[in-house]
This record gives structure tokens, sequence and C-alpha cells, in this order.
């Protein structure tokens, strides 16, 4: 059984669980198969990612696709946010994706979102603790293997307690 909290926690220092984690999420985030995105570093604090320089992921003058370093942003935000702070406990939702790019990808890229216990309690556990829904700003940089800056992107998430979810019956 894909357990994804043990996962994670395993792939924290083993290249073996890595992999099986990219693998599972292959399987379990369709839409992003074809991007084969990867995991690449996991702590408790920090997300790196690679955005592989492939065909399905260029544009029409073979750059690496907006859409493309788009997704990887809201997938490192997400996957790092939601990996933190339980998928049992709370509910994210994309709320507004905002892109800022700055160089064109001609090579592979990485994406790396950094987070603390800090953060987390002052943005998200304190507000909730009066409000109903939080939305959270993540910023991401994506940078190619030489190390160019090629976007910034503005995650904003909406994040809420499960208990509080409405959903029609």
């Amino acid at each position: 059984m894909f357990d994804p909290a043990k996962i994670i926690q395993k792939a924290k220092t083993s290249s073996f669980y890595l992999w099986l984690l990219n693998f599972n999420l292959a399987r379990t985030i369709p839409f992003n198969i074809p991007h084969g995105f990867e995991i690449t570093q996991i702590t408790d604090t920090t997300l790196r990612t690679r955005l592989p320089y492939k065909r399905k992921n260029l544009n029409h003058i073979r750059g690496l696709h907006a859409c493309a370093l788009a997704t990887l942003s809201e997938f490192t935000t997400g996957f790092l946010l939601i990996s933190r702070l339980g998928m049992t406990n709370y509910r994210i939702i994309l709320k507004r994706l905002e892109m800022d790019y700055h160089f064109q990808g001609k090579m592979g890229a990485w994406a790396e979102f950094v987070i603390t216990p800090d953060w987390l309690e002052r943005e998200v556990v304190q507000p909730l603790q009066q409000s109903e829904s939080v939305v959270v700003n993540c910023e991401v940089k994506i940078f190619d293997e030489q190390q160019n800056h090629l976007t910034t992107g503005h995650v904003h998430w909406q994040i809420k307690d499960w208990k509080k979810v409405k959903t029609r019956t």
C-alpha cells in the first residue's frame, strides 16, 4: 500500500525511497506524467524538483514551455506544503498563480522551495485558529542547469482544516 507520509519520511535519507516516491507520484498525479517531474531532494524544510529538457516540455521555439514551468512551481510548493501540514489534517487548493519569466530555458531546470516551522506556525496554524481558511503566498524560483534564473513564481494556496470543509451530500 502506498503510504505517502512513510515514503516521504524515508525518501529524505534513502535514494530507493526517493525513487519509490517519484514512481508513485507519477501514477497518482497522472496529468504530470508527460512532464517527467522528479523530486531530487526532500528534507523537513526543503523540496527540490527537476523539469527535464524533453520534447513534451518544449514550446514552439524549443525552449521550456511556460506552462510546464508554472506547473513545476505549483507542484513544488503544493507538495512541500501538504507533506509538512499533513494530508489528513488540511486541504489545500490553488487560489492564484503568478509567474514572472526572466530567461528562456534551453536545458533542464530545477525548482526549490523552502519553508520553516516558524513560517508554517505564523502563516498557517495561528491564522487558522482565528478564521476558517487562510491564503499563503509561496515564492519559488526556477533555475536552469547553468544557474540562469528562469522564473519567479508566486503560488497562492488556500488552506483549510478538513473539519471545516463543506461538501455536498
